[in-house]
């Protein structure tokens, strides 16, 4: 994705692309030609703009990646990975962030609720689905193997999620400050109301669902942490706890489908969770835009038409790549290899 992004992505996210500057960018900075070590976005230097950006380009692809492991084909994924940061990553950052159509539209968006989560979450759903079930899936236990791991990689997601949010901020200022509290507040939330979710639907309450949570309420406050208050960012976490809880358990069971790691469940649903109650508590005294609770009822109507945009992009396209990568290279790996484990399967390794 590093090399993908200096490559093309940046280009096509933040540069003008003329007649086309409404969806996607230009090639006028491929291989970063034009960066140097003077040149400035706003007060910061580019290339710290650009690297910052790239972290978002590296993580949203990976995110896809939950939602089909033990199944996929590690050369398929590269290549998808690949494409999907060009024609549907690139395109829908630009949109939002670079000047693109849902800029225009006023559609509020501070840290990646549409361009990272939901564009995400429904690509997750949509290579959950072609590439079929892991076998043996509902009648095994597939909980995490190592929850020591597991806790770590939240505990490590939560710490870095400042970065994210308190840096679209870009700059040390007040703005940062209150994105990076109202982040706090709100993954505190979402984690309580999960495992309350939890206790009360199975009797226990369990450290699993205290980090699924946490990560659930860290992706709803990412579109809101620059523009709503702490009592709104109560809200935003309470909501998602129990929303992205209710996806990732009961609907998901319902439908069938084998989203292995909740990237749907957690990310996409709590992107949107997140995005839609943005247009209800933005204040416009923090983040310039006024909510529906301040009398801006336009908001939460611009802010569907920024997740319906995502949505349909998102799966549409994620959906073509699939078909053309399973005609091409094959999507799914034998099930000899499948019931052997993919790490020694396909790399010959194993951490036991």
């Amino acid at each position: 994705m590093t090399i993908m992004w200096m490559v093309v992505g940046y280009s096509l996210a933040f540069t003008d692309g003329g007649g086309w500057n409404t969806y996607v960018g230009g090639f006028d900075k491929l291989f970063l030609a034009g960066i140097g070590k003077e040149s400035m976005t706003g007060t910061i230097p580019e290339s710290l703009f650009m690297t910052f950006q790239m972290t978002f380009a590296i993580i949203t692809p990976a995110l896809i990646v939950g939602s089909v492991v033990d199944r996929m084909k590690f050369s398929t994924l590269l290549v998808f990975m690949a494409v999907w940061v060009v024609v549907v990553y690139a395109p829908v950052t630009h949109w939002v962030w670079g000047g693109g159509f849902l800029a225009d539209d006023g559609v509020l968006d501070f840290a990646g609720g549409t361009v990272v989560h939901i564009n995400a979450g429904i690509a997750g759903l949509v290579a959950a689905i072609v590439i079929g079930r892991r076998k043996g899936y509902g009648q095994e236990n597939m909980a995490p193997s190592n929850l020591t791991l597991t806790i770590i990689g939240a505990a490590l997601l939560w710490v870095g999620w400042f970065g994210f949010n308190a840096g679209s901020a870009v700059a040390a200022n007040e703005s940062a400050g209150m994105a990076m509290a109202v982040t706090q507040i709100a993954t505190a939330a979402a984690a309580l109301t999960w495992m309350f979710s939890e206790w009360l639907v199975h009797g226990k309450p369990s450290v699993l669902g205290i980090a699924s949570g946490a990560i659930a309420g860290l992706v709803a406050i990412t579109p809101a942490s620059g523009y709503v208050d702490p009592k709104g960012a109560l809200i935003i976490g309470l909501a998602a706890g129990v929303g992205c809880y209710i996806f990732s358990t009961g609907i998901k069971r319902a439908l069938g489908y084998d989203d292995s790691l909740d990237v749907f469940g957690v990310h996409g649903v709590g992107g949107i969770i997140g995005a839609l109650l943005t247009g209800v508590f933005a204040v416009e005294a923090i983040g310039g835009t006024a909510g529906l609770l301040e009398g801006n009822f336009a908001q939460v109507p611009i802010q569907v038409w920024g997740i319906m945009a995502t949505v349909v992009w998102s799966g549409l396209a994620t959906f073509v790549i699939l078909m053309v990568l399973k005609v091409v290279m094959g999507l799914r790996v034998s099930e000899a290899q499948e019931q052997q484990g993919l790490d020694l399967a396909l790399h010959d390794e194993s951490l036991h």
